[in-house]
């Protein structure tokens, strides 16, 4: 079997309203699709993490950097693949865009390895730890609206993400600290008091305001605090957790197990969030994986994107091993954007209606069970959303 194209589809479409989180507002959404071809008809998809022009971006490292160095190449060669790409790439960039684009051709291999075994990409790693996987819901993003509107609404949508099923909600802020920690007891009041709810800074503070909103929030009793300051400052992360009993999150912005081991060495997160459309794909994140379990560091994967990323972490938390091992472990979740997203949900030939079956199900969705990734995107759809 040989590759014999990969091509890149970037999809966009405009959005119902304009959303925010602390660092820009937008209106159009965008995903970016890989598509490795092989000569024995087989065709695996993957996913490139990077919205608007960073998609178009990484379109050409896609196309004009990664995929002259793998075609004529054995698809299942995967391993072999990414360490060529990533050292032929390594002068040019460890992290950011060029392991985006590797990440997006790495899980079509990956999708390639799982038809060609009949098995899906959980059975290839080493099986099912769960055959269902629970979900939180995030919204309450940030908006052009006066403070006070803000506060009412992030109130009211909290509410109904708890009514919708969801075992937690996450909440955006990026205001100010002060009408931070309003909007927080706004989603406080909302879900009640025993529901789980995170806050999302999105990297918008210094310490000393990180640490400001951080002690609110553990009087609110928020689960995690994610990404509070800059993902470079790793003494910033490091100084929170030990000042703060509110847990830690972030790694999203993280790249390679050597950007991971750096990270946790620092000892500064309680639960890390790596982003398999980011980092370098299903067999770095592996990698990085094993770097958390081994630093005693929960992993809840930030997941971001189509439906191709949902199930590409689905397959993922299916096979990831509980931490610690015990009789009721605490479970992995998939993260859910419940605002409007079609290349989630009108992609697939068989959609993944994550929002009904949390609803149905009480807060769980099943893990697809077809081969490789367990499904496939419509290509009358992407065609018609494509702008690259």
């Amino acid at each position: 079997m040989k590759i014999t194209a990969v091509t890149s589809h970037v999809l966009q479409c405009d959005m119902p309203e304009v959303l925010g989180y602390s660092q820009q507002f937008y209106s159009r959404r965008t995903a970016h699709l890989v598509e490795v071809e092989t000569d024995e008809g087989v065709t695996g998809w993957g996913e490139c993490f990077g919205p608007g022009n960073i998609a178009l971006a990484n379109k050409a490292i896609v196309e004009r950097v990664i995929a002259p160095m793998i075609l004529g190449a054995d698809p299942l060669d995967r391993d072999v693949l990414w360490h060529k790409a990533y050292n032929l790439m390594r002068d040019h960039g460890q992290k950011g865009m060029p392991l985006q684009a590797l990440s997006g051709v790495d899980i079509a291999l990956w999708d390639i390895a799982g038809q060609v075994a009949g098995l899906p990409i959980h059975k290839l790693i080493g099986g099912a730890h769960r055959d269902r996987v629970p979900v939180y819901g995030y919204g309450m993003m940030l908006q052009r609206e006066p403070v006070d509107d803000l506060v009412a609404r992030f109130a009211e949508e909290a509410a109904a993400i708890r009514e919708m099923g969801f075992v937690a909600a996450k909440m955006k802020v990026g205001l100010s600290p002060a009408d931070d920690i309003r909007l927080a007891e706004a989603v406080r009041r909302g879900v009640g008091e025993a529901y789980p709810f995170m806050v999302d800074a999105n990297h918008c503070y210094t310490t000393p305001d990180a640490f400001h909103v951080g002690r609110a929030l553990e009087e609110l009793g928020a689960y995690w605090f994610e990404e509070p300051v800059a993902p470079e400052d790793h003494d910033g992360y490091a100084d929170l957790r030990a000042g703060l009993t509110v847990n830690i999150a972030g790694g999203e912005a993280e790249y390679n197990r050597w950007g991971w081991r750096a990270l946790l060495e620092r000892r500064g997160l309680d639960i890390a969030q790596p982003e398999v459309c980011a980092l370098g794909g299903i067999s770095e994140y592996l990698r990085v994986l094993a770097l958390c379990h081994a630093h005693f560091t929960p992993v809840v994967n930030h997941v971001w994107g189509s439906g191709i990323a949902v199930a590409a972490n689905l397959q993922l938390l299916a096979a990831m091993p509980p931490l610690p091992g015990a009789m009721h472990p605490r479970e992995p979740w998939l993260e859910f954007d419940t605002t409007e997203n079609r290349f989630r949900d009108d992609l697939l030939t068989e959609p993944l209606n994550i929002q009904a079956q949390v609803r149905e199900s009480g807060g769980s969705v099943p893990v697809p069970d077809g081969p490789g990734l367990g499904v496939t995107p419509d290509r009358d759809f992407v065609e018609a959303h494509r702008i690259a």
